[in-house]
């Protein structure tokens, strides 16, 4: 099955793309394709399901993000998570931390093709949903075009035919997962090198888009673009990405309206034992750079942070940033 929401999709993020920032971002989007965050092998074989790959319909699609190098266990997880109804099951082999080096997965696997195909081979096997791959365009000193090609010609033999590709390479050693985000030069034209390659696959292209501009740019050269932080830090950003990304004529959701539409899945988390600042940490950006979003970040992370915070907070909160009730802070550079 070949999704046409790979053109543009969110990126999985460790703490950020909960199932709670997901319904959040799918009240802004319908149509961008959604990653869990990366959940390993093991935890879904012996972990809470429930707690670690529990989500909501209306988050389709949404595809399962696992972490591992056991063939075995990996098969196991994908079959799972096809078997709750994720759309899509995609391997990790771009993160560079510590922890998931000593557990023999993610970037540190670029330097074994052979093994990620084995792995992967096993997961398309076992489930009938698409598997997919997220790398880097290369790690430490093995960074060169050839290496890159090696492993996406070795691990495309095995059936995968999407990849989303960091346009940076990793330093396993001696840069932080954050500093491995920001320090490696981006370098886009060997991601639109490696597409010109192979017409045959689909490439997603991840690393340093920050604008819907940004986006349209890379759509020039590759299948899809995979945006991560920005997304986040500022999420109404999406709003536009069904019209502008996917051409559909639908009228773009106002903040306020997102906001509206998330209660009812606020109420029944908070009836079902949830905290409301479970979901509101994820709103925060909402109103970056409008009048009162100062105030309205204010707000919530003063309120909702109670452990007896009501939906009344988030009401308040909407109420505030779209009509100036209650305190007005006009000025947000921010």
């Amino acid at each position: 099955m070949q999704y046409q929401a790979h053109r543009f999709s969110v990126a999985p993020m460790m703490d950020w793309t909960d199932r709670h920032c997901r319904v959040f971002h799918r009240g802004l989007t319908k149509r961008a394709l959604l990653y869990t965050e990366m959940v390993t092998a093991d935890a879904v074989i012996r972990g809470d399901r429930q707690r670690l790959l529990g989500f909501s319909a209306i988050e389709h699609p949404i595809a399962l993000q696992l972490g591992g190098s056991d063939p075995a266990k990996l098969a196991e997880a994908a079959s799972i998570g096809a078997g709750l109804g994720y759309d899509e099951i995609n391997l990790n082999i771009g993160c560079p931390s510590d922890r998931v080096q000593e557990g023999r997965f993610g970037a540190c696997l670029m330097a074994e093709p052979e093994l990620v195909a084995a792995c992967v081979s096993a997961m398309r096997n076992s489930q009938s949903m698409p598997v997919t791959v997220k790398c880097r365009i290369g790690i430490d000193d093995q960074d060169a075009e050839a290496d890159l090609q090696r492993f996406i010609d070795v691990v495309a033999a095995t059936g995968v035919s999407t990849f989303i590709v960091h346009a940076r390479k990793a330093w396993l050693k001696g840069l932080s997962p954050k500093e491995n985000r920001e320090v490696p030069p981006l370098d886009y034209q060997r991601v639109y090198r490696l597409k010109a390659k192979h017409p045959e696959l689909t490439i997603v292209i991840n690393g340093g888009v920050e604008t819907l501009d940004d986006a349209c740019r890379h759509l020039e050269h590759v299948d899809g673009v995979m945006l991560g932080r920005a997304a986040y830090q500022n999420p109404y950003i999406l709003a536009d990405v069904d019209q502008r990304i996917f051409g559909d004529n639908d009228v773009v959701p106002g903040r306020g309206q997102a906001l509206s539409s998330l209660l009812p899945y606020a109420a029944e988390h908070m009836r079902n034992g949830g905290r409301l600042s479970n979901i509101t940490r994820h709103v925060l950006g909402l109103y970056h750079g409008q009048p009162r979003g100062r105030a309205f970040r204010r707000l919530l992370s003063e309120r909702a942070t109670n452990a007896l915070a009501t939906i009344g907070v988030l009401e308040d909160a909407i109420a505030l940033a779209e009509h100036g009730y209650g305190r007005d802070d006009q000025s947000d550079a921010a």
